[in-house]
Parts: C-alpha cells; structure tokens; sequence
C-alpha cells in the first residue's frame, strides 16, 4: 500500500506587508527564488549531509523555553524543525514558512508531525502581531527581494523581546570560496551592513559571529519597532 503524501501547507499569497501586491520585479524575483530551489529539493539534504549538528547548535543559541512560539522562516527541508520542536516541547508552537512548495512538501514528508507549514512569503506572513517569542532564519537573507520589508514582517510578529536567529552552516567567507567568489563590502550579512538594517526593521543585534564553521547573528525584538518606512 502507498503511503499517503504528506498534508498540504497553509498558503498565503506572496506580497508586501501592506497587502497592496508585489509590483513586477518583486514577483519576478520571487519566481527566480521559487525556481531556483524547486527543482533542488528532492535532494537538497543530501547534498549538505553534516549540517545537522550545526543547525541544532544554532537553534540552542535562541534559548528557547517549554511552551514559547517560534518560525522557522524561509524552513526549507525543515532541517531545523527537530530541534525546534525538541526545545519547545509538546506545549509550544512551531511553525515554517517557506515560498517554494516544493521545500514545504519535503519538510512535511520528512518532519511529520514537527510543525504547521506554511506557504508564504516572509515578507507577508498569516500571522497576528506580536505572535512569536522567536524566529530562526537560515540561509534566509541572501534570497530576500526586499530584506528590510521582510526583517520589518518578521518584527511585527514577534513581541517585544523575542529573539532572532540569522544562520548559515558555513561563514560568508567560507561560503564564497565554495561558489568561487570574493567577499564585497556590500554584502548585506557583513555587520556594518546588517546592524543599521536590522536597527530599521525593529531588531537590536546583540550577536555576531562569522567564522569558517558557522554565521550566526542574535538580535531581539525592541519594545518600539522600527522606522515603518523601512519595511
């Protein structure tokens, strides 16, 4: 007997935060992201088989207490669920989103039970404000059309104080000489450019460590929020 596939996840239309509609070049890059990763996600953990540990290593660092709610935004293959889940607890809430159907059907097949999906942009997420006590993103930034738009979601359903991880198994350095390029003073993960950006979208960084094995920023929530002309 087939199994049966996995659940569908919960969609919401990709967008702005302001519900008005991406214009074209939004859409179109979002199309280029959905593209890129849905013909690699039937194999993409096999390719970066290590990466486990690092992944759970990181989801320690946000703390996470029994009972909290977090997103894992942009979850792809929900290789961070797990341990997301085990921090938790029964009691707690997890949920991913990610905007390539293809990665959401890949986490639901292989993390049954681990976490609600959704299929969303993070720049329009279906969810309240002030609904999360954390949110772990890897490998996110890089892939965002309108990062300060989508940091500014990301804000709006945290509350105040929540935590926010920016991960990636490999450092930027390291990461640039695996796709045979050299690190720019405009890379938007460099800290110089990250902190003011976070700083806009309502985030304090109070973390930065970039090293061969691991990048990972940790920044809280402000209880103000950010310049909303920012998201």
């Amino acid at each position: 007997m087939s199994p049966s596939p996995p659940p569908s996840p919960r969609s919401a239309a990709a967008g702005p935060a302001d519900g008005t509609g991406p214009d074209d070049a939004y859409a179109a890059e979002l199309a280029r992201t959905r593209e890129f990763f849905a013909v690699r996600a039937a194999d993409w953990d096999a390719r970066f088989p290590d990466d486990g540990p690092r992944y759970a290593a990181a989801v320690s660092e946000l703390a996470l207490r029994a009972g909290d709610s977090v997103l894992d935004a942009g979850c792809g293959t929900g290789r961070a669920l797990p341990p997301l889940r085990a921090a938790v607890g029964p009691s707690g809430r997890v949920l991913g989103a990610d905007v390539t159907p293809e990665m959401l059907h890949e986490a639901a097949a292989r993390h049954t039970g681990a976490a609600a999906l959704l299929l969303a942009d993070c720049a329009r997420l279906p969810l309240p404000d002030a609904a999360l006590d954390a949110v772990f993103a890897a490998g996110l930034i890089s892939h965002l059309p309108e990062p300060a738009r989508a940091l500014g979601e990301l804000a709006r359903v945290a509350r105040p104080g929540a935590r926010l991880a920016l991960f990636h198994p490999v450092g930027r350095a390291a990461l640039a000489a695996r796709h045979g390029r050299a690190l720019t003073p405009d890379d938007l993960r460099a800290e110089p450019r990250l902190r003011p950006l976070l700083a806009a979208a309502g985030w304090r960084l109070t973390s930065y460590t970039d090293v061969d094995e691991r990048y990972l920023v940790l920044a809280e929530r402000t209880p103000s929020g950010g310049d909303p002309s920012k998201r």
